[in-house]
């Protein structure tokens, strides 16, 4: 560790840490704490309105936490038992024990999670890093995933864009000591004000409740001793995955994903860029591209109505919802991956490439309906 970069916190002094006020629950929605190996999750979840419904899975964005699907759930309670998991460092689960902060650590937790429960396969959700980290989840662990849905992912861009590399300058050692130093002065509003700017497409759409609970988690989380040690090592792991090559890319691993995947993004997007809808389209082999002109880097919270209509249409056209999964596997009894790592939990060896045939690469839905104003593309790979 040089000498510039922050010392990672120890999850025991995290864990004693005060807490300045309780994490936002909304009605319908539960907290709990799950324990497993080298880590705590914070797990919110939100059953489903009936019995047997297939089990979900959402995985938020750098800087997030699961209160950023709390929009969303509650539109597809009647088709999913939801749950939303906050990431090892934020939300309200403390640092990993070990430090590890990359897509690859934050996959092997939600990994570890799915594994412990016994909840897969999983309709499996992300946002930005949460993207990054689900491609990853079902490229190398396809008997988890029934479909799969981003929103912004984070994935490679040999050019990226202006607006978003100060986010990017997170990841240099010593810059988020920095910008907390530079920015002692600001209020726990003006900080929500600019993360509101760089991540909706039009801030007024948030309402005057939505900005007070915005600020009372700021106010929580500045408090935490680890806030911004988690979003420095995150911000690197994710620069850190923009720069694997080979088998281990992301983008290598976006094609070798099995399950019908759903791809929005944000025409006023301003960290992940719009024109890499296209390329993503390409790359998921049977995907669906919904693209929202007004809506910025977290459509599940800008336009959640439209999101949630997009989910449903994936599900009825593929069949997600009544799939078996020994029948999505071709043949293979349900929990047995496709070419399955000698260790589930060790991302770096993934699985085999697999070339799509022709019917896998077109088999491409076009979205239909034009809620919120939506634009819906559909793009062949």
């Amino acid at each position: 560790m040089s000498s510039t970069e922050s010392p990672r916190v120890p999850s025991a002094l995290a864990a004693a840490a005060p807490k300045p006020g309780a994490v936002r629950v909304v009605e319908g929605e539960h907290l709990r704490s799950v324990g497993l190996p080298g880590l705590t999750l914070t797990v919110r979840s939100r059953p489903g309105t009936r019995e047997g419904l297939p089990p979900a899975l959402y995985v938020h964005g750098l800087g997030g936490s699961s209160q950023n699907w709390s929009a969303l759930m509650p539109l597809l309670e009647d088709v999913v038992d939801g749950e939303a998991v906050d990431l090892p460092g934020f939300g309200d689960s403390p640092p990993p024990d070990d430090g590890d902060y990359s897509v690859t650590g934050h996959a092997r937790a939600v990994i570890r999670h799915l594994d412990a429960q016994g909840r897969g396969p999983v309709h499996l959700f992300g946002n930005s890093l949460g993207g990054a980290v689900t491609t990853r989840v079902a490229a190398v662990r396809p008997d988890l995933v029934r479909t799969l849905t981003l929103v912004s992912p984070a994935l490679p861009e040999i050019r990226v864009q202006r607006t978003a590399l100060p986010t990017g300058l997170l990841a240099v050692p010593g810059v988020a000591g920095l910008f907390t130093r530079l920015t002692k002065e600001w209020t726990p509003e003006q900080r929500v004000r600019g993360v509101m700017a760089l991540c909706y497409g039009d801030p007024g759409r948030v309402t005057p409740e939505g900005f007070r609970a915005a600020v009372e988690e700021m106010e929580r989380r500045l408090a935490l001793p680890y806030f911004w040690d988690a979003m420095a090592r995150s911000a690197r792991g994710v620069v850190n995955a923009y720069t694997l090559g080979g088998q281990h890319g992301l983008w290598r691993q976006a094609e070798r994903v099995l399950a019908p995947t759903l791809l929005v993004y944000g025409g006023r997007d301003l960290l992940v860029s719009y024109r890499m809808a296209a390329r993503a389209a390409r790359a998921f082999r049977d995907s669906r591209l919904l693209t929202l002109p007004d809506a910025g880097h977290v459509a599940m919270m800008e336009y959640p109505e439209t999101v949630a209509t997009a989910f449903r249409e994936l599900v009825a056209d593929t069949g997600a919802l009544d799939e078996k999964p020994s029948e999505k596997l071709g043949g293979r009894p349900a929990g047995t991956p496709r070419e399955a790592p000698d260790d589930p939990n060790d991302l770096v060896k993934g699985t085999a490439p697999h070339e799509a045939s022709d019917a896998e690469r077109g088999r491409t839905a076009e979205a239909a309906g034009d809620a919120d104003g939506a634009d819906r593309t559909t793009l062949g790979s």
